[in-house]
């Protein structure tokens, strides 16, 4: 979640939440972390979607905070639901409704879901129609997290990073960002799944400042403990982020970028990790040529830093996504095979690409 969404007044947010697990029970987390004034929220519902804004009719659950259907959230403050009885499958959606009496503020929000919400005037949550849901965004606001209690999994790794983990220029509504493979790929072996993936990704995030643009979030140094290793059942990280640090030549303090002051963010990161007892993987940066961001001195920096990312000892384990996207003739460069078409972030192909890399034997389940 970041800073900077808008500002809502009667309304019912109808939000879309794709589960990686199945599970029988479940509950959500809101967030007002990133608002400067309280959130006073109405009614809560959570309903299997039939498709888009319309519920499987007979499957709406009121949700409740310590038994109480409206809670106040004070400016900075998160509250997790009461279990919730819902089934839902692996790859299901369910539909998340929150309704807002009164004018919102500014709100916590994560600007690039990749999906879709719908938008009604008033309260309309336990309805399972669509009529009143005239609007659309591809937002989601104050929704913060989805918690199932699962048929197998025993635990979650959470896939860290930026808008390529996000799943920029990945299909809208279709469930082809990199973590979404990665989740299918968990629940396609012999055996029960036995891993959830929750997707950290913020677009522009940075590792080591925060994005002058708000919607891209304070820095990894800062939402690496909350964000990662605050996920319920943590067993793994896989950390995939500083294209946005080269790029902007984001040093610390206003200064130039340098390969060690991003590998220092790293290390940091890394033994944040290990003293949660988590384990952290590493994940080699994706290159660049032919988009802005790319300089001959940001390639450098690139360069030393995926060197050190294979052989500098701090992660538990390496996923190499440069050697795995980029053009055998030209590895400065995406394989166009896997480009979207600005040269910075993988299509459809390239995210199922960089969850084929991951060598699941990696991961603790």
């Amino acid at each position: 979640m970041t800073t900077g969404g808008p500002s809502f007044d009667d309304r019912t947010i109808r939000m879309v939440v794709h589960s990686s697990v199945a599970g029988s029970r479940a509950r959500i987390t809101l967030s007002n972390r990133y608002s400067a004034t309280p959130l006073d929220v109405g009614a809560v519902d959570v309903a299997v979607q039939a498709s888009g804004a319309q519920a499987e009719r007979g499957t709406t659950r009121n949700v409740t905070f310590g038994a109480s259907g409206h809670i106040t959230l004070p400016a900075g403050a998160e509250a997790a639901s009461d279990v919730v009885p819902i089934s839902v499958g692996a790859g299901e959606n369910l539909l998340v409704s929150l309704y807002v009496p009164g004018s919102t503020g500014v709100s916590t929000w994560h600007s690039d879901a990749f999906d879709t919400t719908y938008l009604a005037s008033g309260d309309h949550t336990g309805d399972d129609g669509a009529g009143a849901f005239g609007a659309t965004r591809t937002s989601w606001y104050y929704l913060a997290g989805l918690d199932v209690v699962p048929a197998t999994a025993k635990g979650t790794v959470v896939a860290f990073g930026d808008s390529i983990t996000d799943g920029y220029r990945s299909s809208t509504g279709t469930y082809r960002r990199w973590p979404d493979f990665l989740g299918r790929r968990l629940g396609a072996g012999p055996r029960p799944q036995r891993l959830s993936v929750v997707d950290a990704g913020i677009g522009g995030n940075r590792v080591l400042t925060d994005a002058p643009n708000l919607r891209q979030g304070v820095s990894a140094l800062k939402r690496f403990g909350h964000d990662a290793l605050g996920r319920p059942g943590i067993r793994d990280v896989i950390l995939f982020e500083g294209i946005n640090d080269i790029g902007n030549n984001a040093g610390p303090d206003g200064q130039p970028l340098t390969a060690e002051d991003l590998i220092d963010g790293y290390r940091t990161l890394a033994d944040e990790a290990h003293t949660a007892r988590v384990r952290v993987i590493g994940a080699t940066l994706l290159p660049d040529q032919g988009n802005g961001y790319y300089t001959p001195a940001a390639e450098a920096i690139r360069q030393t830093v995926n060197q050190w990312i294979r052989t500098g000892g701090a992660f538990d384990g390496v996923i190499d996504f440069d050697r795995a996207l980029r053009d055998p003739a030209n590895p400065a460069a995406l394989d166009p095979a896997y480009d979207s078409g600005d040269h910075l972030h993988p299509g459809d192909a390239g995210m199922k690409a960089l969850a084929d890399a991951i060598d699941l034997r990696l991961l603790r389940s």
